[in-house]
């Protein structure tokens, strides 16, 4: 907006130097020590096939597979992705950071009555990972965010099976920004 009105009334753009810490906003705990926390918890949970990390500049990643959230062509939250989104709001709900939920789909194309298209699937499973955890597990929604990618991030090719299952997925996106 500065650039925008200087640009206007002729000045050049001055550009606002924020401090890297305000008073009374709370810092960061070390990315090592969450993502540690999140090992943790699919080590002694046995979700090491359904569960991958990734760390990256956007922050840590929290992949988790369609197998564990939702019956396939559904974006109805499974009993046993309640009990895994229990246990990650322990965690998530301590961080003062922004959290992205995003929703996947391979590239297998669904036409249903709830579902007209693979963006619809995407988007719906982000939406019910997300009111799930603001509505029964108190995650604060000012700092939740969902997107629906559809098909096209994929994290596997969709040529095989596999691939196509890993790219079916919810992830949770801890922001560092």
């Amino acid at each position: 907006m500065i650039t925008a009105m200087g640009n206007v009334f002729g000045n050049a753009p001055q550009f606002i130097q924020f401090p890297s810490s305000l008073p009374g906003v709370k810092n960061l705990e070390p990315q090592n020590t969450v993502k540690n926390e999140l090992l943790k918890l699919i080590e002694d949970n046995h979700y090491d096939s359904s569960i991958r990390l990734e760390e990256n500049a956007r922050g840590i990643t929290i992949h988790i597979l369609e197998d564990i959230l939702f019956p396939s062509g559904t974006a109805d939250l499974s009993p046993d992705s309640k009990i895994l989104l229990d246990k990650l709001a322990v965690i998530l709900k301590e961080l003062p950071n922004d959290i992205r939920i995003e929703g996947h789909t391979d590239n297998i194309p669904i036409n249903s009555a709830l579902y007209p298209s693979n963006w619809h699937l995407s988007v719906a499973r982000a939406l019910n990972t997300a009111y799930y955890l603001i509505q029964n597990q108190e995650l604060s929604p000012d700092k939740v965010s969902i997107v629906g990618y559809s098909e096209y991030k994929p994290i596997a090719k969709n040529s095989t099976p596999e691939g196509r299952e890993q790219n079916r997925r919810v992830d949770i996106v801890i922001l560092t920004k």
